[in-house]
């Protein structure tokens, strides 16, 4: 289940591709800053997984406008989301999970995914500057996306 509003919400260290480099990104590098739309996906290269992140790319000025950065953790290695996102344009910072760590803190750790393994399940979370978790939503199944308008009316609470 994942964890409830109202929780402190665990820091995290993961790798990122960007085009030149392996980079870190820290979600306590936001806290006092800005607040966080923290989503988490099963994998790479998937029709509903690239639906959303590119649905969130595109809408990216949204987030940035209402004080967030979005931050979306798959286990894929961070060599296979570069290539997932420079194929499909996304422009969401992508973090590797891929020991699968932060899914389990986050609640969200499936132990199976159609035979394939353990994954991250769909989900969307609002951290806000302090590192409180504001919002959280498990969705049904992997093919359900999170509700995007309540995570910007959330957002738009924390202005």
């Amino acid at each position: 289940m994942a964890i409830a509003v109202g929780s402190k919400a665990p820091d995290f260290r993961l790798k990122s591709k960007t085009a030149e480099e392996i980079v870190d990104v820290k979600l306590s590098d936001n806290f006092g800053r800005k607040n966080t739309v923290l989503l988490f996906f099963p994998l790479a290269f998937t029709g509903v997984c690239t639906q959303e992140m590119c649905d969130i790319s595109s809408g990216l000025n949204t987030y940035a406008q209402l004080g967030a950065d979005v931050i979306a953790v798959s286990v894929d290695s961070p060599f296979a989301q570069s290539a997932w996102a420079e194929k499909e344009k996304i422009r969401v910072t992508l973090a590797s999970d891929l020991n699968k760590k932060v899914a389990a803190d986050y609640g969200v750790l499936l132990a199976d995914l159609g035979g394939l393994g353990s994954t991250a399940a769909r989900a969307a979370f609002v951290i806000d500057k302090a590192g409180v978790v504001r919002y959280s939503e498990q969705t049904p199944t992997p093919k359900d996306l999170p509700n995007f308008d309540a995570i910007k009316a959330c957002l738009a609470t924390l202005q």
